[in-house]
């Protein structure tokens, strides 16, 4: 198993979700302190949008435009000319708050809930996960995930791998033309650790933030870990980009849950170079 060491792309934030690579740039979402932010290779920032309802997943429709989770109000918005304008309203859906998605290459976007009151204490139920056509349909794509979280296409695309966070494990779907999911199955049991964003590389090679041990790991097409980084306290979400697709950026937090709670600036970005890329998105 190889070992890395991150380095410090960008600090300062509160709670760092669902990096993205496009347009030349990394985005992401500051999920506590409501802004969606763009970032270039020097680490420099700019404030794309507010999300008064808290920003969390992040993708790119197939034009290039650039959607997000709403987690409070369960809504994914587009974000146009710095406004954060509805696309898809799963409130009669997800009984929480929406959370990590994936797009394939039609539009089709696959996003999970919390599926309970995480923050108020409720106990732990199952949830959906939902498919939103390009359209604006909305269908129930798989039941019974625990806390579906980081999504991602393997298998050119005909493979979705959903992270169950509190499951410590990761799912895998078979994906038809049409999109729909089939023959849902344990993809990796990841022991003790709980996953949260995940990414993938050209090899099928799969990254993995583990929230509670920070750790951020690389997992094989055969499941076994190739690779590891220690990222922080926390590790939250991963995206391989870059010009070549080759720089990994982890989102991480350095501080307690209780400073999450409070708010307190302890979330970053670092950065790991690595053998394989991802696929590496052309700007549109």
């Amino acid at each position: 198993m190889r070992e890395h060491q991150a380095q410090l792309f960008a600090g300062d934030f509160v709670f760092l979700e669902a990096p993205r690579w496009r347009h030349d740039r990394l985005w992401v979402s500051d999920v506590f302190d409501c802004k969606i932010f763009s970032l270039k290779p020097d680490g420099s920032r700019s404030l794309e949008c507010h999300v008064a309802q808290q920003p969390s997943g992040l993708g790119f429709l197939p034009d290039g435009t650039l959607i997000a989770a709403s987690q409070k109000d369960r809504k994914l918005v587009k974000i146009v000319n710095g406004e954060a304008v509805p696309y898809a309203d799963l409130s009669q859906w997800a009984p929480a708050e929406v959370n990590d998605f994936a797009v394939d290459k039609s539009g089709r976007v696959y996003v999970g809930n919390f599926g309970y009151d995480f923050h108020g204490g409720a106990p732990l139920a199952p949830t959906d996960l939902h498919l939103v056509e390009p359209n604006g349909n909305i269908t129930v794509a798989a039941h019974g995930l625990e806390f579906p979280n980081g999504a991602v296409f393997i298998n050119k695309g005909k493979i979705l791998v959903v992270a169950e966070t509190w499951a410590c494990r990761l799912r895998a779907f078979d994906v038809d033309s049409s999109g729909r999911l089939s023959n849902g199955r344990v993809y990796a049991e990841l022991g003790k650790r709980e996953p949260d964003g995940i990414c993938a590389d050209i090899e099928d090679g799969i990254w993995v933030c583990c929230f509670n041990t920070g750790e951020i790991i690389r997992l094989g097409p055969n499941g076994e870990i190739t690779d590891r980084i220690q990222g922080g306290t926390h590790a939250i979400s991963c995206h391989l980009g870059g010009t070549d697709g080759r720089t990994l950026f982890c989102t991480v937090h350095t501080g307690t849950e209780k400073d999450m709670e409070t708010r307190r600036r302890l979330s970053a970005i670092k950065t790991v170079r690595v053998e394989i890329p991802g696929a590496i998105t052309t700007p549109v």
